[in-house]
């Protein structure tokens, strides 16, 4: 495994499993053979209802608590409720989180830092983070924040690979963490020649070689899946290594391209939408 050292010193790793839309069965399945297979990294949220899946599969892992690194994020409607990382807590059964994210910047999501914040302080979090900000609203919390974000969590592959944006990041001495590091499954993606041409060289999938390029170039992935081949797969990443050559020609395939894209309205809804966090399996 390779690690990235957050500002706050805490290490953590460059590679776990995602469990966005994945029911709770579907992630306590998935949890157990990623931590079987040797991932220490597992990411959640209050929006994916599987929180409680998530911790049962901790716990049904037999590992230690320690020798594993829970990253999980609070959703909009929750940043003003004084108990929601609390209640957090008590859905995965443990009594600390290692990353909590502000999932969106929706609603009062300075209310919702605080709130992470003052967690920090407490020792029920070792880090925090931002997930879905672009830089102006990244700025605007370093503005205010007493505590400062270790991580963001946004869209990144090699067609969109936020140049400007990992410059900022680099320079404020924070982490890009990326979702969607396979372009959400674009096949024009995942079957560039390239990717093709380098997975022969090294005897890796398409997929592997997209992943280790994301490692290389300093970001940290979680791709989701339930399948336990894919899970074993996309942990396969750390016994070969791009050239500096190769690099420099995936980093030409940018195109500054998102499979999804934040608007006004979609944060108004975020705020509306109350998900049934207690109602989860």
């Amino acid at each position: 495994m390779e690690y990235a050292i957050l500002n706050n010193g805490i290490k953590m790793p460059m590679a776990g499993i995602g469990t966005f839309l994945l029911s709770p069965d579907e992630a306590e399945s998935a949890v157990l053979h990623a931590l079987e297979d040797g991932y220490r990294l597992i990411d959640t949220a209050n929006a994916y209802l599987n929180e409680k899946a998530v911790g049962r599969a901790m716990k049904g892992s037999g590992l230690k608590r320690e020798d594993i690194f829970l990253e999980t994020k609070l959703w909009p409607s929750f940043y003003q409720q004084a108990d929601a990382v609390d209640k957090t807590l008590a859905r995965l059964g443990t009594d600390y989180i290692d990353l909590l994210l502000i999932h969106q910047p929706a609603g009062n999501y300075v209310a919702g830092y605080r709130q992470m914040e003052a967690a920090y302080k407490e020792g029920k979090v070792r880090a925090i983070g931002l997930s879905n900000f672009n830089q102006a609203q990244i700025q605007e919390i370093l503005s205010l924040c007493e505590v400062k974000p270790t991580v963001l969590q946004t869209e990144a592959h090699p067609y969109s690979q936020k140049k400007d944006l990992k410059g900022f990041l680099e320079n404020e001495g924070i982490v890009l963490q990326a979702w969607y590091p396979l372009g959400h499954g674009d096949k024009t993606l995942l079957e560039e020649p390239l990717f093709a041409q380098l997975g022969q060289k090294y005897g890796k999938t398409s997929a592997q070689v997209i992943l280790r390029w994301h490692i290389q170039d300093g970001n940290i992935v979680i791709p989701g899946s339930k399948n336990p081949g894919h899970i074993r797969d996309n942990f396969a990443l750390f016994d070969f290594a791009l050239t500096d050559q190769e690099m420099a020609q995936i980093a030409a395939l940018d195109r500054q391209k998102n499979y999804y894209t934040s608007t006004p309205e979609l944060l108004r809804q975020y705020v509306a939408m109350v998900p049934p966090v207690d109602s989860q399996k």
